[in-house]
Formats: structure tokens, C-alpha cells, sequence
């Protein structure tokens, strides 16, 4: 059973990051299953930092776009906007070259928190970053 509050479009996803740094990152969603969503992320000249690794704050910045655009497709967009409240990360392997993925899946969806869990992997599929965002539910005021 989807988690999903309608049907959720990857190509409208991937154009809402147009202009933002989303798009600065090349961060591109590519998969939505019944309960998680997926993106993937370069790691290039964008993404490293200057000893020639990902970017701690890249893959953070990555879990943190996942996660939240994960936790507003749960919820009537009409109504509510998911924001983060709290992110933390593990940084577990260094990644030089190649892309990363990064895949969110919810621990929690209550009315007024989500909690997601998002695990970052290599090409390889080994673990790069271990991340838990929390996101806060609120009402929509710009409608």
C-alpha cells in the first residue's frame, strides 16, 4: 500500500529543484516506490571537498532534500508543508568519484511530525551516510 497522498510525478519532483540548490547539486530523483523515495547526487567538483572526497555537508544536504520532499508527498499540499526541524548524519565511508543514492523511508507519520530514515550508498551499494531528519508539519499560510 502507497504512502502517498495522490500520485506523485518524478519529472514535476525533479523541476521543483529548478533554480535552487537542488539543482546547483545536481541532486535528481529517480524511483518512488509504494514507501520511499530515492535520489541520486554527483560526486564532482560541486559535491567534494578539498581533500578530494564527498562533502559531508553535500551528502547531508542530499538526505535533508530526500527526506523532506518524501515527507510532502504524504501529505494535501493544498494544506500542509513539511519543513526540517532536526537532521543528524553519520558519515560512514568517503566516496571520491561517481554518484551517490540516497533513499528515504519514513519511521514515523503523525500529524504534526514526520521522522525519516535516510541511508546513503556508494555505486557499490555500501553505506556512505546514515542520516534521521525529523520534518514538522504545519499548516500552509500561503494559500
Amino acid at each position: 500500500m502507497s504512502i502517498w497522498h495522490g500520485k506523485p510525478d518524478l519529472d514535476a519532483l525533479n523541476r521543483r529543484g529548478d533554480g535552487t540548490l537542488v539543482a546547483h547539486l545536481g541532486i535528481r530523483y529517480v524511483d518512488i516506490g509504494p514507501d520511499s523515495l530515492t535520489a541520486v547526487m554527483e560526486v564532482d567538483e560541486r559535491t567534494r571537498q578539498p581533500y578530494g572526497i564527498l562533502h559531508g555537508g553535500a551528502s547531508v544536504a542530499l538526505a535533508e532534500t530526500v527526506g523532506s520532499a518524501a515527507g510532502n508527498l504524504c501529505v494535501d499540499p493544498d494544506r500542509f508543508l513539511c519543513v526540517g526541524l532536526e537532521i543528524n548524519a553519520n558519515h560512514v565511508r568517503p566516496v571520491r568519484n561517481g554518484h551517490v543514492r540516497a533513499t528515504a523511508r519514513p519511521l514515523h507519520r503523525g500529524s504534526r511530525t514526520q521522522v525519516w530514515d535516510i541511508g546513503i550508498v556508494d555505486e557499490r551499494g555500501r553505506a556512505v551516510c546514515l542520516s534521521r531528519l525529523t520534518l514538522a508539519v504545519t499548516a500552509r499560510r500561503d494559500r
